[in-house]
Order: structure tokens, then sequence, then C-alpha cells
């Protein structure tokens, strides 16, 4: 799952992450589950109303470390 990640095109944030998904660029969605789920409520939502796949990951700091970058992330996206 995070492999997929780590290898292809990506974004990491919530910001990013959103603007992917409303782009129509987000193949996948990825979540942390000890992220906040205020953060990650309204990403989860837009993945349903556009039928994205969301998959969730266990820590925040293994989604930021599959994403390549040096700090915690609550969202990322594979993106198309």
């Amino acid at each position: 799952m995070l492999s997929e990640l780590r290898q292809g095109a990506k974004v990491a944030g919530v910001k990013q992450t959103r603007r992917a998904i409303e782009d129509g660029r987000a193949a996948r969605v990825f979540l942390a589950e000890d992220a906040d789920p205020r953060v990650t409520g309204p990403v989860e939502e837009l993945c349903a109303q556009r039928d994205i796949p969301v998959e969730r990951v266990p820590q925040m700091r293994d989604l930021g470390a599959a994403c390549g970058i040096a700090v915690p992330s609550a969202v990322a996206a594979l993106l198309a």
C-alpha cells in the first residue's frame, strides 16, 4: 500500500490533497489513523462524494516518510 505512494506521483498535506481531489488528479487518498478526525474527516467526505478510494495508515509519521518528507502527514494522495 505505502510502496505505491513511495514510488508514484503524490501530494502530501490537507491543502494539496484537497486540491488534487477537486481537480480530479487524485487516484487514491491515504489517511493517518492517529490524525485529528477534524482534519481527516472533511477529506474523507470529499473522497466519498467523488468515489475516490481511501486507505488508512496507522501513523502520521509513516505516511510522511512514505511521501519522502521529514515531518508527519495526516493526509496524502497518489496522483493519477
